[in-house]
């Protein structure tokens, strides 16, 4: 194949432009090169011979389309001549099917537009929430096989995950959990002043702290430090195709990757959670010490009336399900990432939204239940 070549010829009233060579994709950087530089104005016609014309694919017949389109448009006649079969074919194809001119925008307004936003939104919603069903049915699936067959449980991964997630996350979970149970017992205090109630300050800490904000505040910071780092490492993975190069090899990557992180963060939140319940009580003992003029035994022996073993179990019930919905949002969203380092960006945001978005439904749906309960 010949590199493509654009030749002018012209007398009074007619240019003629002989093609030849290969007009293809691969030339057509070269074609685009020489064409706008020609003058073709001037002239009344303007012909196209096509007989040396060697190849010539879509993208060829269509920019020769368009350049003809040109020349019309700037009021000259055009006509071809010596078209080869081939390219005849060719260009009677692409011209059956090109689009001369986009549509134009439609543009929606008022009740219209506000109606298609809210039904575009409703099924990108209800896609959204199939895939993660998709996706929890695989999971369900690879941890059946692991019940069947024990020796398919990874406990390195396991041991690392937990690791990670659990001790790695101690002081930020501690200082956040101390805060708050240390603004509870100031806030609680100054309110119940009023009525000359201060001494069931220790009540409010107790319970806020072990059916609520314990559980609640751990959850959420998790789902703000391991859920999105789940998403980045599994989205990190998918764009170097490691994730791909697992199962040319064999390997499963829910039994690789997501079932260590999904069981890792269900063992290590309850522990989190007792240490956050620790944490949070110690601050209220901090500040109840202060405000209320009490010792640490006086504040325990308090305490030991304001708060119930049904309170510590509600909080810690509520843990390994907040665990597996933010660890199962983390890993969808990072196997949903494209090849793109954007994408990763854009499925970790989504990632900690949603499972923020998630453990504060839940936990309010928990609450009201366990209040119908009686619990």
């Amino acid at each position: 194949m010949t590199s493509p070549e654009i030749k002018f010829s012209s007398d009074k009233t007619t240019l003629t432009c002989a093609l030849s060579g290969s007009w293809t994709t691969q030339e057509l950087a070269k074609l685009i090169a020489q064409t706008p530089r020609k003058n073709k104005s001037g002239h009344d016609e303007q012909i196209f011979d096509l007989k040396n014309v060697e190849v010539m694919d879509t993208a060829g017949a269509l920019y020769f389309l368009k350049y003809r389109d040109d020349v019309k448009t700037s009021g000259q006649k055009t006509s071809l001549k010596n078209v080869p079969k081939h390219v005849r074919q060719i260009l009677d194809t692409v011209e059956k099917h090109r689009v001369k001119e986009c549509p134009p925008e439609t543009t929606l307004k008022g009740i219209r537009k506000l109606l298609t936003d809210t039904g575009e939104s409703f099924f990108k919603i209800m896609t959204q929430g199939r895939e993660l069903v998709t996706f929890l049915g695989l999971v369900l699936n690879a941890f059946g096989k692991q019940l069947i067959n024990p020796r398919r449980i990874r406990w390195t991964p396991l041991v690392a995950q937990m690791e990670q997630i659990g001790i790695h996350a101690l002081p930020i979970v501690g200082l956040i959990s101390f805060l708050i149970g240390v603004v509870l017992a100031f806030q609680g205090a100054g309110q119940l002043e009023r009525f000359g109630a201060q001494i069931f300050t220790i009540n409010l800490v107790a319970v806020g702290v072990l059916r609520e904000m314990g559980i609640l505040l751990t959850a959420i910071i998790v789902a703000g430090r391991s859920g999105s780092a789940f998403t980045a490492q599994l989205g990190t993975m998918k764009v170097n195709e490691e994730i791909d190069a697992m199962r040319t090899i064999g390997l499963d990557p829910i039994d690789v990757l997501v079932l260590p992180r999904i069981f890792g963060l269900i063992l290590v939140l309850p522990l989190l959670t007792f240490y956050a319940d620790i944490m949070g009580l110690l601050g209220g003992a901090a500040m109840t010490m202060i405000t209320l003029d009490l010792s640490l035994f006086q504040y325990i022996r308090y305490l030991q009336d304001a708060a119930s073993l049904g309170d510590f179990f509600v909080g810690m019930i509520k843990a390994p399900i907040f665990a597996f919905i933010i660890a199962l949002i983390g890993c969808h969203e990072g196997l949903q990432v494209s090849r793109s380092a954007e994408s990763v960006g854009r499925q970790t945001t989504r990632s900690v939204v949603e499972a923020i978005f998630f453990v504060i439904v839940l936990d309010a749906l928990l609450s009201i239940l366990f209040s119908v309960m009686g619990i």
